[in-house]
C-alpha cells in the first residue's frame, strides 16, 4: 500500500483544515479513503476502502476523523442501520464518545455533529452542520460531499446545486481533486433541469480528468432526460473503459446505458446488461445503489410487458434481508418491487406495517417523519397496481406526483413512478383517469420531444380507449 502521495498533517493544516492526529500516516490514509469516496472506486494500489481504514485504525485508533469517515461511509451507504446493527450504532457512539474527551478544532466537532445527525435520520439537520463547515471550510471536501449525497437521498435538488455553487471560487485547478467538483456540481445542474450548462460543466470535468465515473454519470442523466437515447448509447459506449474503472458507480452508469434500450423498446439488449452487468455487480457488491438500479430495472420492463420473473427470483435473495431496514423511503419502495414482482405478499405486508409502525413514532428520523404523507401511500398504491386495482393506483399517486421528489434519488430515478401512474392512468376503467392518462402522455411529450418510449405509451392509450 502506498500512500504517500497524499497529505500529511503539515499539508492538511497548511491548507487550514487541520486533522487533531499527530500521526502523518494516519492524516495520509484519511486523505486515501476521501479520494476513493469521490472517485467511487476502491483502488487496489491503496488496498481499497477496508485496507485503508484498517490500516487507520492501527495508525491512530484514538483518531477522531478517521472515526468520522469511516462511521459516515457505511452510514451514508444506507445499507444497514443503526436501529438495527448494534454494531453501527456503538461505532456512532465511539466516535461522539473519543470527540467528548479531546481537543478538537470547531471544524472537526461539526463533523461528528453531523455525523451523529446522520446516524439518527435527521438527514437536513445533519445538511445544516455540513454547510456551516463550508462556510468557514470551503475546501472540506468530505463535508461537500456527504452534504451532497443527503441532498440526494432528500430529493433537495435546489441545495445540492447551490451548495456546491457556493465553494467552487474557493476551490484553485492545483488543489487535490478540485476537478471533480465539476461532476458535483453538474448533477445539481442536471437536477434543476440546467440540462445545457448542466453537460457543459461536465464536459469540462471530463476533459481534465476522462475517467471521473460520476461526471460521465452526469451526462447519461442529461440525455435520458431529453431522450436523446442515440446520443447517450454513442456516449456511453465511448467512454466504457473510462468509467467502468470505478467499481461503485459502474453498475448504476450501465444501468443508465440500459435505460436508453428500454428507451428504444430493445428489451433483449437492455436484459444483455442487466444479467451481465447490473445484476452481477449488485450481487457482489452488496451496494444500496447497485440493488435499487436492478430494482428499478426489471421493474419498467414488467411495465413494459417483458416476462422477468425468474429474475425477480433472483434479486429477491438479496432484497429481502433488507425488509426491516427502513434507512430511506426510496430503498423502501424499491425492495417492494421485488416483492411485488413475486407476489411474496407476506414480505410485501411486513415492510409496509414496519413502515406504519415507524411513523406512527418517528422522533426526529426526517424518513420515517415523511412515511405517512409520502412513503405509505405510494407502498399502497404500488400494491393496487400489482393487484389490478388501477382505479385505486391512481388515486393514490396522482395527490403525490409532485411530492415524490421528497423521496430522494434523482428525476431519471424517480421516473419509475411517472410510468407507473400513466400505466394506472391508462388501465383504468375510470374514463376519467383514461383522460388523465392521455393529458399527462401529451406533458411528458413536451419535456422529452421524441420519446419512443412515450409514442409507445400513446398507441397503448388509444388502443385501449378506442
Amino acid at each position: 500500500m502506498n500512500v504517500s502521495s497524499f497529505r500529511d498533517c503539515q499539508a492538511w493544516r497548511s491548507e487550514g483544515l487541520a486533522l487533531s492526529t499527530t500521526s502523518n500516516e494516519a492524516c495520509k490514509l484519511y486523505d486515501a479513503i476521501l479520494a476513493q469516496y469521490v472517485k467511487w472506486r476502491n483502488d487496489d494500489t491503496l488496498g481499497g476502502f477496508e485496507g485503508c481504514m484498517s490500516a487507520l485504525q492501527k495508525a491512530d485508533p484514538n483518531f477522531v476523523m478517521g472515526h468520522v469517515i469511516n462511521t459516515g461511509l457505511e452510514l451514508v451507504g444506507t445499507t444497514t442501520s443503526p436501529r438495527l446493527s448494534e454494531r453501527l450504532s456503538s461505532a456512532v457512539r465511539r466516535t461522539v464518545e473519543l470527540a467528548q474527551s479531546q481537543e478538537l478544532t470547531p471544524r472537526e466537532r461539526l463533523h461528528v455533529k453531523a455525523m451523529q445527525l446522520f446516524s439518527q435520520g435527521n438527514f437536513p439537520k445533519a445538511c445544516d452542520a455540513w454547510e456551516d463547515i463550508l462556510v468557514d471550510h470551503p475546501t472540506d471536501l468530505l463535508a461537500l460531499k456527504f452534504a451532497h449525497d443527503a441532498y440526494f437521498y432528500m430529493g433537495a435538488q435546489i441545495p445540492m446545486r447551490d451548495s456546491v455553487a457556493r465553494v467552487l471560487p474557493h476551490w484553485k485547478p492545483q488543489m487535490p481533486m478540485s476537478s471533480y467538483l465539476k461532476g458535483l456540481y453538474s448533477m445539481g445542474l442536471l437536477e434543476t433541469r440546467f440540462y445545457d450548462q448542466a453537460e457543459k460543466v461536465a464536459m469540462e470535468g471530463l476533459s481534465l480528468v476522462p475517467d471521473d465515473a460520476w461526471a460521465v454519470h452526469a451526462v447519461a442523466h442529461v440525455y435520458e432526460m431529453r431522450a436523446e437515447v442515440d446520443k447517450g448509447l454513442k456516449f456511453m459506449e465511448s467512454r466504457e473503459n473510462d468509467w467502468q474503472v470505478s467499481d461503485m458507480l459502474a453498475s448504476h452508469n450501465y444501468w443508465h446505458w440500459a435505460l436508453y434500450f428500454i428507451e428504444k423498446g430493445q428489451y433483449e439488449a437492455a436484459l444483455h446488461i442487466f444479467d451481465s452487468q447490473v445484476f452481477r455487480r449488485c450481487k457482489a457488491s452488496g451496494a444500496m445503489l447497485d440493488i435499487v438500479d436492478a430494482c428499478s430495472m426489471l421493474s419498467r420492463l414488467e411495465m413494459e410487458g417483458v416476462c422477468v420473473q425468474d429474475r425477480w427470483r433472483e434479486l429477491f435473495q438479496i432484497t429481502q434481508p433488507h425488509t426491516d431496514d427502513h434507512v430511506t423511503l426510496f430503498n423502501d419502495v424499491h425492495f417492494l418491487m421485488v416483492s411485488l414482482g413475486l407476489k411474496d405478499n407476506g414480505t410485501s405486508r411486513r415492510l409496509l406495517e414496519g413502515l406504519q409502525e415507524l411513523a406512527r413514532e418517528p422522533g426526529d428520523n426526517q424518513q420515517h417523519q415523511m412515511a405517512s404523507t409520502i412513503g405509505i401511500p405510494l407502498c399502497q398504491a404500488m400494491m393496487e397496481f400489482n393487484q389490478g386495482n388501477y382505479n385505486q393506483s391512481v388515486e393514490l399517486l396522482y395527490p403525490l406526483r409532485y411530492r415524490i421528489v421528497d423521496i430522494g434519488g434523482s428525476d431519471a430515478q424517480r421516473d419509475v413512478f411517472n410510468q407507473l401512474l400513466i400505466h394506472s392512468a391508462i388501465k383504468s376503467d375510470n374514463t376519467r383517469h383514461q383522460k388523465l392518462g392521455r393529458c399527462l402522455l401529451v406533458e411528458r411529450d413536451s419535456v422529452r420531444p421524441n420519446s419512443s418510449l412515450t409514442q409507445r405509451l400513446m398507441k397503448t392509450a388509444l388502443a385501449l380507449h378506442v
